[in-house]
């Protein structure tokens, strides 16, 4: 069995404070003009929670053993860290903990031609499903199991899927609707198709499609089949429940009437 030495990322757990105290004083700084944003500290603050547990916590060192647990990882970062982290607003707050020359130069950058392409729904559906189907082919997988820098780019890479694949969806500042909201429902129903085929092949396949668990897991009571299930199964209902809420919250708020303005009566 591999060991499983409980450790913590020191680099990305002083990373992770670094980024919470500028975001919260960009916060104290933004709070006098936006008295109702506690609830996007908390978000964002709970987005940086996220990413330290799924990848820098003493537990994050269990993907080596358990494709579940590697499979809870990329959810986490996915479907949880990316929204949590763009319902912050994390680029109005900290373009207020900032110099002003670095909160313009970062305002055109992401107001660019280049940035307008790649958060147009189109580009950010098609990485997302690059990425989520890409690093679970058995031989690139595998290459992140065994390698500390390739399995820092695949955690990188989960994490710049969600946040690109949700900003079409939060639209955070300086962000434009490039796609009328309507759409947006079935753009993450498609987006639960290619998870479901990985999913599926993970939760209902007769072998083991990694070795490396099938090594890891020699001696344990868990098997690497069963582990391969339920990681299958995981990621199926996170993603399914992930998804498919927004759309849902979404698709609600366009069913409400919108308010007229009221006749103006003459005197």
């Amino acid at each position: 069995m591999h060991d499983t030495a409980l450790t913590v990322s020191v680099p990305l757990t002083l990373g992770v404070g670094a980024l919470a105290l500028l975001y919260f004083r960009g916060w104290v700084r933004k709070a006098p003009a936006q008295p109702h944003w506690g609830w996007r500290l908390v978000s964002f603050l709970a987005g940086l929670l996220v990413l330290w547990t799924a990848v820098g916590s003493p537990l994050s060192s269990l993907d080596h053993h358990l494709l579940s647990f590697h499979m809870l990882q990329h959810v986490l970062l996915i479907n949880l860290c990316a929204p949590l982290l763009l319902l912050g607003a994390p680029f109005a707050v900290l373009a207020a903990a900032v110099p002003r020359e670095v909160a313009r130069r970062a305002l055109r950058g992401l107001t660019s031609p280049a940035s307008r392409f790649l958060t147009h729904p189109c580009v950010t559906w098609l990485f997302a499903a690059t990425v989520v189907l890409g690093w679970h082919v058995p031989g690139v997988l595998a290459l992140t199991l065994h390698s500390p820098f390739w399995h820092a780019v695949q955690h990188a890479s989960f994490l710049l899927a969600g946040l690109l694949f949700f900003w079409p969806v939060v639209l955070p500042w300086p962000a434009a609707a490039t796609w009328p909201r309507w759409a947006l429902p079935l753009y993450l129903f498609l987006a639960t198709l290619p998870c479901d085929v990985l999913a599926a092949f993970l939760a209902f396949s007769g072998r083991v499609v990694y070795p490396h668990y099938l090594e890891a897991q020699a001696g344990s009571s868990v098997t690497a089949l069963g582990d391969q299930a339920t990681a299958g199964a995981l990621m199926w209902c996170a993603v399914t429940i992930g998804y498919l809420l927004p759309a849902v919250f979404i698709t609600l708020q366009l069913l409400q009437p919108r308010e007229r303005a009221s006749p103006v009566v003459a005197s």
